[in-house]
């Protein structure tokens, strides 16, 4: 604990020399990776908080891609997954007999999303989250098994499914559609570039063209993904000696 306070001291006492920018533009490229390949483009509009600027709110739009071999997607409602679709549904266990999977032969999606972003700086280093809020999906359509918990004339039939339309955030499972979110830390090199890196977690869901057991036809892969990305910004103000 004594650490941790003094690293948060000597932090304030060094940032405390230098001038953050009021406003931050960032375009950035990121690439997750591990399980499956996943490649992102964001814009971000950050607006500074308080006397120091060092922590900033902002919102951007990102262009996300997921590419993998055979994924499972499991059921996807929240109504489903845990019999409610409020945020009960964060801490309800999930109702193991309701849920059915989707074993698609591969998956090959992408998003376009608007994001909120939060973020804290220490001189050169920022901490941050940001997480998709709306948006829409597209992708070719994928075959896959279709394994039931109950049906036994749908168990092991071959289902056909395509990304999900509309995408929105609401809480854990009761979220519809893409969606992706991040939680990194980013070193800036020099005046206008950085590199960037954390964890992605993203929610992949696809519809199937047909309605299958309990009235459902939508499915969801969780991927956490490490990741790592480069940051322009063309209009990132010099850190100066506060005067």
């Amino acid at each position: 604990m004594k650490k941790i306070i003094m690293f948060l001291l000597l932090s304030h006492t060094l940032s405390a020399q230098y001038i953050y920018p009021k406003t931050q533009c960032n375009l950035d490229l990121a690439v997750a990776f591990g399980s499956a390949f996943s490649p992102s483009i964001s814009y971000q509009n950050l607006y500074g908080i308080g006397k120091t600027d060092r922590f900033k709110i902002g919102w951007g739009v990102r262009l996300n891609t997921f590419f993998s071999g055979q994924k499972n997607y499991i059921t996807a409602p929240a109504r489903l997954t845990s019999g409610t679709q409020s945020i009960v549904a964060l801490f309800t266990e999930n109702i193991a007999g309701n849920l059915d999977t989707l074993q698609l032969t591969k998956s090959n999606l992408s998003s376009v999303n608007g994001t909120i972003v939060l973020q804290y700086s220490f001189k050169k280093l920022d901490l941050g989250f940001n997480i998709d809020f709306i948006g829409f999906s597209f992708g070719g359509r994928q075959t896959g098994k279709f394994v039931a918990s109950e049906s036994k004339s749908l168990h092991g039939t071959t289902q056909t499914a395509k990304p999900t339309l509309f995408n929105l955030l609401l809480i854990s499972d009761s979220d519809r559609g893409s969606l992706n979110s991040e939680l990194y830390f980013r070193y800036w090199v020099g005046n206008q570039w950085a590199l960037r890196a954390g964890a992605s977690f993203q929610f992949l869901e696809y519809t199937t063209d047909k309605t299958l057991t309990f009235e459902n036809d939508r499915f969801r892969h969780k991927a956490l993904l490490p990741f790592v990305a480069i940051t322009y910004t063309p209009f990132k103000m010099t850190a100066k000696d506060a005067k």
